[in-house]
């Protein structure tokens, strides 16, 4: 799931299992529904990944994209917490979707066997996210 500044989800993409995340990349940022706004000098836009994602060609598929990777290099975290107490990581927006996500037990245990059905109930759960936050914020 990629998501936007408040954690609402922007693009889903299903794989199997035992599929690495950093594979998954290329087709989330296409199946965003939005048409992101063309980046530019002084509104860049950028993307947040976890260490999971720490790969060369994750880089190389963002700046294709147009997109400023934040993404932290293994033990870069535990640096950065020794030297700036409270430092907090930037993907926790991503996590958070994620944990919300986990509360629709449907998504959390997978017993759909097709993937446009699970697919279904994942855009589901992005939508009941978004009307949910929008309540919140507006």
């Amino acid at each position: 799931v990629l998501t936007d500044g408040p954690g609402l989800p922007l693009g889903v993409a299903v794989d199997g299992a035992t599929r690495h995340d950093m594979k998954l990349v290329d087709a989330t940022l296409e199946a965003m529904m939005l048409k992101r706004p063309e980046p530019t000098a002084t509104w860049p836009q950028h993307v947040c990944l976890d260490k999971g994602d720490d790969d060369d060609a994750v880089r190389e598929t963002l700046k294709e994209w147009g997109d400023t990777a934040h993404i932290r290099r293994r033990g870069e975290a535990r640096q950065a917490k020794s030297e700036i107490p409270g430092d907090r990581a930037r993907r926790w927006v991503v996590e958070r979707t994620h944990a919300w996500m986990n509360r629709c037990r449907r998504l959390l245990i997978r017993w759909e066997k097709h993937v446009e059905n699970y697919l279904a109930l994942l855009h589901c759960a992005c939508a009941w996210i978004t009307v949910r936050a929008a309540e919140l914020f507006g």
